[in-house]
């Protein structure tokens, strides 16, 4: 016997007074409510109305259940209330998983001007590079580079992601300029592992209109971009660098753009959430707000 479901058809027996009028409300036939009343009786071994053909009314054990089970399920369909309500609110928590570097450069920069249109929204932020499953970490965004998931998942490409070589200053006094690809592999480069597997990334090139895979000659590898970022910025060696993450450093100078032909964009960053028709508000004004306003700090000027 489902005990909620037949106290709550008794409930509304009491309070249309009528079994006909209570299965109705309930989408029921009469035959359903009484039989689902038989069987609470039963199980409590105790009459709970008294019928005629032309009234109806309560026992005393009858009126002690209402008493009883009534302000109980007052609250269970306020809490019913509020957990619909709350899909409909802009209020609450938007649980996010990103890439450092696409958490840092992209996502937190645009996190003030949202919550300044919706001030009672709050984040809770995964920077990791690993894929992040949703599900199983109650994320309701995720974010990631190079390819769109694979997963039964939503995603939408927000911008490309644009690979520039690039050096500081100080190399380039100390070492000199390449000029073509090739001189690359006379020069100190640095390096990316990529973070699920620890392989080392080649240098994808755009070379007269075709892309190539280059291996460079890394003095340094990192398995974050941020990481390889401040090495470059030290002087270690040149690096391919996404341009959202280096443009204040290439208009201030810190890093100067070599061989700025063979900038690759093959790679994009990707938003994805789950597939859901009932998507908090606040959710789903976040996803819109991103698709928005993201593609503009991705692209390269």
């Amino acid at each position: 016997m489902d005990k909620a479901r037949v106290i709550s058809l008794f409930i509304g027996v009491v309070r249309a007074k009528s079994f006909s009028q209570a299965a109705v409300e309930a989408g029921l036939t009469p035959q359903a409510v009484s039989k689902a009343v038989r069987q609470l009786e039963e199980h409590l071994g105790v009459r709970l109305f008294h019928r005629t053909t032309r009234s109806l009314s309560l026992t005393e054990e009858g009126l002690r259940l209402f008493e009883l089970s009534n302000p109980g399920l007052r609250l269970l369909d306020e809490a019913l209330d509020q957990v619909r309500n709350s899909r409909l609110e802009a209020d609450g928590l938007i649980r996010v998983a990103a890439p450092m570097s696409i958490g840092n450069a992209v996502i937190i920069p645009l996190l003030p001007e949202f919550q300044r249109r919706y001030p009672g929204a709050h984040f809770d932020l995964q920077l990791d590079d690993h894929f992040t499953d949703l599900v199983e970490s109650k994320i309701d965004v995720g974010f990631r580079a190079g390819s769109p998931p694979e997963r039964n998942l939503i995603s939408r490409k927000l911008g490309d992601i644009v690979l520039l070589p690039c050096a500081a200053p100080a190399y380039l006094a100390l070492h000199g300029t390449p000029q073509t690809v090739s001189d690359l592999q006379q020069h100190r480069c640095t390096g990316f592992r990529r973070p699920t597997t620890g392989r080392m990334m080649p240098w994808e090139l755009q070379v007269d209109g075709a892309t190539v895979y280059q291996e460079v000659p890394a003095v340094a590898s990192f398995n974050t971009v941020e990481g390889e970022l401040v090495a470059v910025l030290s002087g270690v060696g040149i690096g391919q660098l996404p341009v959202f993450m280096i443009e204040a450093e290439l208009a201030s100078g810190a890093l100067v753009p070599l061989l700025p032909h063979t900038a690759s964009r093959n790679n994009g960053v990707f938003m994805y959430y789950q597939q859901r028709t009932q998507m908090p508000l606040r959710v789903r004004h976040f996803i819109d707000f991103v698709a928005e306003r993201a593609p503009q700090r991705l692209a390269a000027r």
